[in-house]
């Protein structure tokens, strides 16, 4: 095991709440801490800076009170056209956020920042290339969107992805990708990794931002009704079949090869409260339940897998 200092002792479950954009907010993110797992959300799900720190004020104050949370964190996008990133990270530090989930860039200088104050900094990876830059970025640990994860998953088996990791770096290892139950949770521990990371799960939870269309379309979804495409922001995710097609969405036509993540998330985010993503584990979503359900449930679908191991 490879687990942070930071965390040993502060996860009844090791799973960490997956930040979703227009998804995560502060109730999801304070209930998910407050019943053992690490919550966390998208610094852009706040529409400015200064609505991102209210919202860190918000979940720290519900927090205050309650010494056995686990710890939460955010999700900053270090893309060049993430026009936030600076002031947003700015925030980030001062606030002194426990963990900083970052995506499409590892940069030293951001990990420096988050570390100066004892901060973790866990980096998405989808190839085992993106795994070389952020641990020459020195992160703490590598979040593995594998195959089936939702929004924007890579392509390898999370077995065979897990085991190339850990053959070649001694990190935190975090494992996405269509975990649902607490069985499943076990599987990726089993593994080799040392957190679960759950996303499509939590989407249907009575605590999070989607709409009611949304989760009742990924209740109704099977991992077959799950379409991987570039079409939405010009990188491959997953994304409910439904939903691309109740927006016209041409899945044949060509894809423009243009990333511009600012005005995708931010100038034009009215798009993504009809397009909406989910991954493979919609399958075995059938219900809507409250954080602390689900939390419960994770955990004795965990150890009860475990039990039944033991006698093998």
């Amino acid at each position: 095991m490879s687990l942070p200092s930071q965390l040993q002792g502060r996860l009844s479950l090791p799973v960490i709440a997956a930040p979703m954009f227009l998804v995560s907010g502060p109730e999801l993110v304070t209930q998910c801490c407050i019943n053992g797992v690490a919550g966390t959300f998208p610094a852009l799900n706040q529409r400015t800076t200064d609505g991102y720190r209210e919202w860190l004020h918000e979940i720290k104050a519900s927090l205050a009170e309650q010494p056995d949370a686990a710890p939460y964190g955010i999700n900053l996008i270090v893309h060049k056209t993430n026009p936030r990133l600076e002031a947003d990270l700015q925030v980030t530090v001062e606030e002194q956020v426990p963990i900083v989930i970052t995506s499409l860039g590892a940069v030293p200088e951001l990990v420096d920042a988050v570390h100066s104050y004892g901060g973790l900094v866990f980096h998405d990876v989808t190839t085992m290339r993106h795994a070389e830059k952020a641990m020459m970025a020195n992160v703490d640990g590598l979040i593995l969107v594998s195959a089936g994860a939702g929004g924007h998953a890579g392509r390898l088996h999370p077995f065979s992805f897990i085991h190339q990791i850990k053959q070649q770096f001694n990190t935190c290892v975090i494992q996405s990708g269509a975990i649902s139950t607490g069985a499943q949770v076990l599987a990726a521990i089993t593994a080799g990794a040392d957190i679960a990371y759950l996303g499509t799960r939590f989407i249907a939870t009575r605590e999070s931002m989607a709409q009611a269309e949304y989760k009742d379309m990924l209740i109704q979804a099977s991992a077959e009704d799950i379409v991987y495409t570039p079409k939405i922001s010009g990188i491959p995710a997953n994304f409910l079949a439904a939903s691309l097609e109740q927006n016209g969405i041409d899945l044949d036509a060509a894809v423009n090869p243009d990333i511009d993540l600012g005005k995708e998330l931010i100038d034009e985010a009215k798009a993504w409260k009809t397009i909406w993503s989910a991954g493979h584990g919609s399958g075995n979503i059938h219900d809507s339940p409250s954080v602390a359900d689900l939390c419960s449930r994770l955990r004795d679908e965990y150890n009860a897998t475990l039990s039944s191991l033991k006698p093998l």
